[in-house]
């Protein structure tokens, strides 16, 4: 037999025994195989590191909040689950979209040419109002030509800011609210590649806005939390932009005089396969030969849908670490 001992731990059968909890099924999970087996590891991993002196870097990719996860981020900022978020700029225009009280509808996907002539957007399933849209850009181009121009600001500051906008008027708190609330900074490396952006080039035809961007601040700051934590973890939702950002961070500390070490953990939830090469579908393993990801790093991917994926692994941290929520979290302060 081989010294890695290969049938060491047979598996678990699963039976359905109520009144089982949330997190005493993901748990029986952990004994059986594939995505479940996954699922299974990756709560207990954000569980670790939840315990530990671990600082959370979340990444969030792909439609979540039209898909109505917007909560469940909220949730995570406001327990402090994590202690910074990196996102695209789509998910965040949909965070205000609902926070000044506007919605999205289930839906069906087809019959597009009819939606566009009704004056409604759809995102696969889900649809929402193409002038409700507008307003948010409005919003967004009104907010941006507020802003005093003289200094630059890079998108920590700016979505600080936007949040401490929205906390005084959102009719229910979401992501940016609580964000700003919690002390949690949000970076958005793309935030031009977004209905952000376009209100952005608005406020600068409509309100002359001369507003500046101070991208290098933002990658100072990222690096910075890597480089002042006792040890690093990530939880990633698909790949993009997201991804990287919070990934080559890690290997930059030497900026602040730091090793690199890369993230002690990580876990990642995604669709996407390796093979075609692209970042949404990139292992951990991979990330190894960069020095991303630590030698000896605790990882797990799970193959699954966000949507399902990630309330069922938030629903079990919420019942299993109840009495140390809401966490204290590691606060590292920025300039």
């Amino acid at each position: 037999m081989a010294s890695h001992e290969p049938l060491k731990t047979p598996t678990t059968p699963l039976s359905i025994c109520p009144p089982w909890s949330l997190a005493q099924l993901l748990e029986r999970m952990g004994g059986t195989s594939f995505q479940a087996r996954n699922l299974s590891r990756a709560s207990r991993l954000w569980e670790e590191m939840l315990k530990g002196e671990t600082f959370i870097f979340f990444g969030l990719a792909g439609a979540m909040v039209p898909a109505g996860m917007r909560p469940v981020i909220a949730y995570l900022i406001q327990n402090r689950l994590i202690d910074c978020l990196v996102s695209t700029g789509a998910n965040l225009f949909h965070d205000l979209h609902e926070s000044l009280g506007f919605y999205h509808f289930q839906g069906q996907p087809g019959h597009d040419e009819d939606l566009r002539q009704a004056g409604l957007n759809r995102v696969y399933d889900t649809l929402l109002r193409a002038g409700e849209l507008e307003q948010g850009e409005d919003f967004i181009a009104r907010f941006s030509a507020r802003l005093p121009p003289e200094r630059p600001v890079g998108t920590r500051e700016y979505l600080h800011l936007l949040g401490k906008e929205l906390s005084s008027q959102a009719r229910a708190e979401g992501i940016l609210a609580s964000a700003y609330k919690n002390g949690v900074p949000i970076f958005c490396p793309a935030l031009a590649d977004s209905v952000f952006g376009t209100a952005l080039a608005a406020a600068r035809i409509k309100y002359g806005c001369e507003l500046k961007w101070d991208l290098a601040q933002d990658v100072l700051d990222i690096i910075q939390l890597c480089a002042q934590a006792p040890a690093t973890g990530v939880v990633l939702v698909g790949g993009g932009t997201p991804k990287n950002f919070i990934q080559q961070a890690s290997l930059c500390v030497g900026l602040f005089g730091q090793v690199v070490r890369g993230h002690k953990y990580a876990v990642q939830i995604t669709t996407d396969s390796p093979q075609w090469g692209g970042l949404s579908g990139c292992t951990f393993e991979e990330a190894r030969s960069w020095g991303k990801v630590a030698k000896g790093a605790r990882t797990v991917t799970v193959y699954a849908d966000a949507t399902i994926a990630l309330p069922l692994i938030v629903s079990a941290l919420a019942e299993r670490c109840q009495a140390i929520l809401p966490r204290k979290g590691l606060a590292i302060p920025l300039g």
